[in-house]
């Protein structure tokens, strides 16, 4: 009697039993009802290696994905059931807006809620769950944003001058730091403060002029720094390492050392740091060929090597260098 071949899968050179997935799958459902979500979604993304999952099997996995809170995997999966047409659109839509949620998608979720009610696209009985949820999304991002205009109040305190300019170099600017990745519009008044005061460290004074250029805060600020003054508006001020001289002399530099790969890596470093601190005066008065070839003897002067050099921009150099190292003011 003739036996039956059944076929065998190969992935990635591993051979693959007939029937690994569906047991893989299986195994996922179970931890699933037993909460044991990581191991649900470990079966699971062994099984889909092997093959594409049905709609039971991505929901399930949706789901333990939402539990372990990889939200950004868990919306992922249930916009693929969406694109399939799943059988369980109204469960998955439903989760779908509560990953979204905890992503603080809070318009978003707030219009995909209308478009589906004014699309009659739900079920009449799923129409009351639905405006609860809208409810709960207003509700959260209102606290929210309570919550953030309360924390920008405390910060805003933080950075007055009086409270700002007596702490020390090195926690002025990791206070400015921390401004990185929020609007500082509303603060743009205490920073300018901050930039005009002339008790500021330079390197201090750089860092809050650099918040304002990077969001094209438009405001006139005054900044003296090595007995320059100048009017400048952030919102048409270029960054450091884009100002004319810089790029300048960063050209002549990378000429004259293009046989020279470890003095230019050393130049163009501190061309960086030096270019923050001088901001946004340059290396002014000096010419941009004098900067280039001073910073290279300054390099050279470091690796041992003795040369002519001009003393007064090597004395500048120096200066912005411990300038540039705050634990040292």
């Amino acid at each position: 009697m003739a036996k039956h071949k059944r076929s065998i899968i190969k992935h990635d050179n591993i051979i693959v039993f007939p029937g690994a997935a569906q047991k893989l799958i299986k195994e996922g459902h179970h931890y699933a009802e037993e909460y044991q979500y990581e191991k649900a979604v470990e079966c699971f993304e062994k099984a889909f290696l092997y093959e594409e999952g049905d709609e039971a099997a991505l929901s399930a996995y949706a789901y333990a994905l939402y539990e372990l809170k990889a939200y950004e995997k868990a919306k992922a999966v249930c916009a693929q059931l969406l694109a399939m047409g799943t059988s369980l659109y109204v469960e998955v839509m439903e989760l779908y807006i509560t990953v979204s949620m905890q992503l603080k998608e809070y318009h978003q979720v707030e219009a995909l809620i209308d478009a589906l009610i004014e699309e009659n696209a739900l079920p009449r009985e799923q129409l009351e769950k639905f405006e609860r949820l809208k409810d709960l999304n207003i509700e959260v991002a209102k606290n929210l944003q309570q919550k953030e205009d309360t924390q920008m109040l405390i910060e805003k305190e933080e950075y007055e001058l009086a409270r700002f300019s007596v702490l020390e170099s090195n926690d002025q600017a990791m206070l400015l730091h921390r401004l990185m990745d929020t609007n500082v519009r509303q603060l743009k008044q205490a920073l300018k403060e901050i930039i005009e005061c002339e008790d500021i460290h330079p390197f201090v004074q750089s860092l809050a002029l650099i918040l304002l250029v990077e969001q094209e805060v438009s405001i006139e600020v005054s900044i003296t720094k090595f007995e320059q003054t100048k009017q400048v508006d952030p919102a048409h001020l270029q960054l450091p390492t884009q100002l004319p001289q810089y790029t300048l002399v960063k050209e002549i530099v990378e000429n004259k050392l293009e046989q020279d790969p470890t003095t230019l890596e050393m130049v163009q470093y501190l061309m960086a740091r030096h270019a923050i601190v001088t901001y946004p005066f340059e290396w002014s008065p000096f010419e941009a060929d004098d900067i280039a070839y001073s910073y290279i003897d300054f390099v050279q002067s470091m690796l041992g090597k003795v040369q002519e050099m001009d003393y007064e921009i090597i004395d500048f150099l120096q200066t912005l260098e411990k300038l540039t190292e705050l634990q040292d003011v």
